[in-house]
């Protein structure tokens, strides 16, 4: 799995180098915002119910989808939620990366599910719902990073 480290040394050893001065920045700037994104998983993890179902309330409401997919999307914002809070943990995107960006991507193409539909989803969490009640701004700040992120690899 990615993580500050083994992207820093992945890259450095795909470019024939060993790790620079500024590679060990990155990955001791990863270790100083660890704090805020432990705590903004602490504080995601108890809401994914919460952020999921707000979400896909609003995603739906106006009637641009059909209701039968509902309950899928709901399934699968709340997994990428989950992979999010990976992320916060870990400190990389590896958890994205690996299950949920190629492979929900294939899913959700396979399924015929709108994926405009869990990009609002993302949108509303990021802009509408009020994170900075529930979690710090530095944790918001990490959060909201990854769900750029995951924004961002599904457009």
């Amino acid at each position: 799995m990615k993580s500050a480290v083994t992207t820093v040394v992945s890259a450095a050893d795909a470019a024939g180098r060993f790790p620079s001065m500024s590679d060990f920045e990155s990955v001791k700037g990863s270790f100083d915002r660890a704090k805020a994104r432990l705590e903004a998983a602490e504080k995601l993890a108890s809401c994914l119910d919460k952020f999921t179902n707000l979400a896909v309330d609003a995603v739906y409401q106006n009637g641009s989808y059909e209701q039968a997919n509902k309950d899928k999307c709901v399934r699968d914002i709340h997994h990428y939620l989950r992979l999010i809070n990976y992320c916060l943990v870990t400190g990389g995107t590896g958890p994205l990366d690996e299950w949920g960006i190629s492979g929900m991507r294939e899913i959700i193409r396979i399924q015929l599910l709108p994926t405009a539909a869990y990009i609002e989803a993302f949108i509303f969490i990021r802009d509408e719902i009020k994170i900075n009640d529930v979690m710090g701004q530095q944790a918001e700040t990490e959060f909201k990073g990854l769900l750029d992120y995951l924004i961002n690899a599904l457009a």
